[in-house]
């Protein structure tokens, strides 16, 4: 059986966002721990929820379009 390690999942996201990259997680455990990183950073993202998870979106790449 495999472990999955939310932590280690949530601290990679934030690295993507932290580069400008866009993010994607289905887990609402993922996406708590993401958000409170977030917070922590005090980033700028605009986040989208949908119905199958959540779409995290540094606001740099919102003003490009």
């Amino acid at each position: 059986m495999k472990v999955i390690h939310t932590q280690r999942i949530a601290n990679d996201k934030i690295a993507l966002l932290m580069n400008g990259y866009s993010a994607f997680a289905e887990s609402e455990e993922v996406i708590r721990l993401v958000n409170r990183r977030i917070h922590r950073h005090n980033l700028n993202i605009l986040i989208e929820r949908t119905n199958v998870g959540c779409w995290f979106i540094p606001e740099q790449l919102n003003k490009a379009q």
